[in-house]
């Protein structure tokens, strides 16, 4: 199995869950690094490897730094 960060996200409705979801598809744009999403009513699972290498790689920490601060 391959080795990830992962973190759920909640929130209070579905507007505030697809407006984070939204933000986090801009920076996976901007940084050409997309992350696994499970989306739903209340919560957003993100969940962080780089396939190509099997594992974590330093894109997927500095993406994690910026969904924490999206988040924050």
């Amino acid at each position: 199995m391959e080795e990830r960060l992962e973190k759920t996200f909640r929130f209070a409705d579905y507007p505030r869950t697809m407006a984070f979801v939204n933000a986090l598809a801009f920076i996976a744009e901007r940084m050409d690094h997309h992350p696994d999403l499970s989306v739903h009513h209340d919560r957003c699972v993100v969940a962080l490897s780089t396939h190509d290498a099997g594992g974590i790689t330093a894109n997927d920490c500095i993406f994690a730094a910026r969904v924490e601060r999206l988040w924050a």
